[in-house]
């Protein structure tokens, strides 16, 4: 099953990789924390990063238990100061531990219970708070250390398999996504690093019409790392994807840092 999910990821990643690198340079309690679950496209120019660097993990450097991967974890998810100037901690900050988002058949996230595949995840939750007449500009960051590098490029997979039964989503009691698409492309030649885009509406009892929603989400090695981004009025797409972009750069070049080899 793994291998079929696998060529399942690759495949929808060649079709969607030349959408997936326009869409990243078009400017444009826990729901935020739930994995990416998306719709792939069938349309796209099978493509590459031309700017890729090389990029070699350092097996030394991998963690082994949960107190190496909370570790890593904490040293690598993207606080308010990560996201932007203006950026400010929600309460709570993080995530409480050993809890892990599922979708259930109703396309409903729910709190479960930590896969044994999992040493440690953790999402920081921060906003820029509403002022002058916008709403609050609501982001999450998430860092979750698998077992080993299958079992995240499992996650990977598993999230565009997924994405075919549910392309809208109840996030919890007033909130929800609809008509997502979710993109995936491999990064670098040695395929350590695999990216995944969604996109969608964001809707929310609490504001008036549709706002966008963003999540993007990197592995690296055993390592997956995902910034998501909530709308809201008087929020411009430009300034949403200007914070992700910011947010998984930098969780990217920590996680590089925590798990590559010298050069």
């Amino acid at each position: 099953m793994r291998d079929a999910y696998g060529r399942v990821l690759r495949a929808a990643a060649v079709a969607a990789g030349g959408l997936l690198l326009a869409g990243c340079s078009s400017g444009g309690g826990g729901d935020e924390a739930k994995p990416s679950r998306g719709t792939p496209s069938a349309s796209g120019t099978a493509t590459t990063s031309p700017t890729a660097r090389a990029f070699t993990l350092d097996p030394k450097k991998a963690p082994r238990n949960a107190a190496d991967a909370k570790r890593l974890a904490l040293a690598i998810v993207a606080g308010p100061d990560d996201w932007g100037p203006d950026f400010a901690k929600r309460t709570p900050f993080l995530s409480a531990p050993g809890s892990w988002p599922v979708l259930d058949a109703n396309c409903e996230w729910e709190v479960g219970a930590l896969p044994r595949s999992v040493l440690y995840s953790v999402t920081a939750y921060s906003e820029i708070p509403a002022a002058g007449g916008k709403g609050p500009l609501r982001v999450a960051a998430t860092v979750t250390v698998h077992r080993t590098a299958a079992d995240a490029d499992w996650e990977m997979a598993e999230t565009l398999e997924e994405a075919l039964h549910c392309p809208d989503q109840q996030l919890r009691q007033g909130e929800r996504i609809t008509g997502l698409q979710s993109l995936g492309v491999p990064y670098g030649s040695d395929e350590n690093l695999d990216t995944l885009m969604e996109r969608g509406s964001y809707l929310a009892d609490a504001f008036k019409g549709p706002q966008s929603y963003s999540w993007y989400q990197l592995r690296i090695g055993q390592v997956s790392v995902a910034a998501v981004v909530k709308g809201a009025p008087g929020r411009t797409r430009a300034e949403s994807d200007d914070a992700q972009i910011r947010a998984s750069a930098t969780m990217q070049e920590r996680a590089k840092n925590q798990l590559g080899a010298q050069s």
